[in-house]
Parts: structure tokens; sequence; C-alpha cells
């Protein structure tokens, strides 16, 4: 499944590819939101390793505006409620992801990302 906690680990790797190739651009997606147990204690281990400007800028593409521009120092519950909802409850289940630099479209079907490369594509 595409959640956006996934999409913010993914970049392209097109031969050729490997400046300004993150984060995927989401175009055309359908969306479903699934229900996932809070645990606010995983949120706070995870942050860390989060592309925060790429997270926020994915959550706008598919319409939600819940998280901040900047990373809040508090984290309080009401930040990592939204938190949770962006990462984990939002699902990714039709559309395509698409590199900001050589535009290699990657498309989404089921919720199954596509990330093969035709062997030319390959570097």
């Amino acid at each position: 499944m595409v959640r956006l906690i996934t999409h913010n680990l993914l970049a392209c790797h097109a031969k050729g590819c490997t400046a300004n190739n993150f984060p995927l651009q989401l175009t055309d997606v359908k969306l479903a939101l699934r229900d996932a147990e809070f645990n606010p204690d995983f949120l706070r281990g995870f942050l860390p390793r989060i592309e925060w400007p790429a997270l926020v800028q994915a959550a706008r593409q598919i319409g939600d505006e819940s998280l901040p521009l900047e990373q809040p120092e508090m984290l309080d519950d009401e930040f990592l409620k939204a938190l949770h909802h962006v990462l984990l409850e939002i699902h990714v289940e039709e559309g395509a992801m698409t590199c900001p630099n050589c535009k290699h479209v990657y498309p989404i079907s089921n919720g199954i990302p596509n990330m093969l490369l035709a062997e030319h594509e390959i570097g």
C-alpha cells in the first residue's frame, strides 16, 4: 500500500537521474482512508527519519493541509494525531508518482506502486 510514510522514502532511480529525484510528485490519485491504531511512541521515534518538507508537500498534493509547514518542536497530541492520520491512515489506491527531474512516471494500481524500470532505464 502506498501511504505517505512509504512515499517519503521513495526516489527515482532511472538511469542518469541522480539529482532532484525526490520527492516523487503524486498525481491523479484516488485515496482510501483506513483507521490505524494510534501509537504516539512510534511517531515520536519515526519523526527524525521523515523528510518534513517532502511530507508536507505530498500531503498538500493529495488535498490534506493538516500539517504545519515547519516541523514543530512541541509534539503534543493534536500534532501527533494529525501526523498519524497523514502517515498511516491515508492510502493512495490509484494514481502516479512522477520524478521531478526526469519526469519518469511510476504508476500506482490497487495500492501498489510499480517501481520497476525497463532494462534501458536501469543505471
